[in-house]
């Protein structure tokens, strides 16, 4: 009898040990893509806020620079792209194209004293400028929450969970290759 129930719990403990790693390491992904989703939002929380800020930023310059259509034309695109919202990837695109556009933006408003000067455009660059501040911590933290639960759906034997239940791998909001070059602004 003794020998019996040795048996059994060694049966049952074979059982539920693997039973209970595999729980365990379904809601550990769950979390974590829940984390990776959470900080996604808060990414897009203060894209919105630059987004809402930017048509006042475009008025005000182009009330000193309305020959510089182009830049407008340009701003005016990616903000089309990102409120037609799409996938992270595509909302990731957009706002590497509006970034773009912005900093050239910023670098035609150099060249205009009256502009530089004018207080509705300090504000409003100002306000910009800690948004943008505040996204680049955003967009850090999403990074940081998506290495996370990339290298854990790739490690083993997490990786056969993730393939089973579907858990993808989470892109990363890469800085655009073009931002690292100055701006050029022509006026010829």
């Amino acid at each position: 009898m003794k020998k019996t129930l040795i048996i059994i719990a060694i049966i049952v403990a074979v059982i539920a040990i693997p039973i209970v790693g595999a729980v365990g390491n379904y809601n550990g992904l769950v979390t974590m893509e829940e984390e990776v989703t959470s900080s996604w939002m808060q990414v897009e929380n203060l894209l919105q806020r630059r987004y809402d800020l930017i048509p006042n930023l475009v008025e005000v310059t182009k009330g000193y620079a309305s020959h510089e259509e182009e830049i407008f034309t340009q701003i005016a695109d990616a903000r089309s792209r990102i409120g037609q919202g799409g996938n992270r990837e595509d909302m990731i695109e957009a706002n590497e194209q509006l970034t773009g556009a912005l900093s050239r933006l910023l670098v035609i408003a150099e060249n205009y004293p009256e502009l530089k000067a004018s207080e509705h455009f300090i504000r409003l660059q100002d306000e910009l400028a800690g948004t943008e501040n505040r996204l680049a911590v955003a967009r850090q933290d999403y990074n940081g929450v998506v290495e996370i639960f990339n290298g854990k759906i790739r490690s083993f034997p997490t990786n056969l969970f993730a393939n089973t239940f579907g858990f993808d791998k989470q892109p990363y909001f890469q800085m655009n290759p073009q931002a690292s070059e100055a701006p050029t602004v022509d006026f010829n």
